[in-house]
């Protein structure tokens, strides 16, 4: 189906998020066990959390706006999993890796917090207070994880990962 109304953009995107949602509920537990240090590990596992919250949302926008997800895959997203899942394999287990599942991460959030900005605007454009509401409330935990990313690779860890 071509993309030819706000309304139609909303639902490709929405499509989409929920795809890359899906990948990183499968991704996540992968990236906890690749860690060494267990506050990463926690921060991966309360993300699973929060993302399984966050497919509980886009099924709930569905199901208030009345709309059929389009079957699509999220390829930005299946990239950057592609991306952690070499890292994974390249880098052995501690602090270096540590450091490059903090980069793939916080990748794979900003990528997240681009979407749901999109997915508000557009929501907030086709009048749909229910939807951007929920939205806002995913949008918030995905800046909250970031920023907890952002706090784990603290120079301290860089410096422990470059004395391994």
């Amino acid at each position: 189906m071509p993309i030819k109304t706000v309304h139609d953009l909303f639902v490709h995107e929405l499509s989409d998020m929920y795809s890359a949602e899906k990948q990183m509920t499968r991704s996540l537990p992968k990236m906890a066990r690749a860690a060494a240090d267990p506050q990463l590990a926690a921060a991966f596992e309360q993300h699973l959390e929060e993302t399984q919250g966050q497919v509980e949302r886009i099924d709930k926008i569905v199901e208030l706006a009345g709309i059929k997800l389009k079957r699509i895959k999220c390829v930005a997203m299946e990239g950057l999993i592609e991306e952690a899942k070499d890292t994974i394999d390249e880098v052995e287990k501690g602090p270096v890796l540590d450091a490059a599942l903090i980069g793939s991460a916080q990748k794979a959030e900003h990528y997240e917090i681009a979407s749901y900005t999109t997915l508000i605007v557009l929501a907030t454009k086709l009048g749909l207070d229910d939807a951007r509401k929920l939205l806002s409330e995913s949008l918030a935990e995905e800046k909250a994880t970031d920023e907890k990313l952002g706090t784990l690779a603290t120079a301290a860890k860089l410096d422990e990962a470059e004395a391994a």
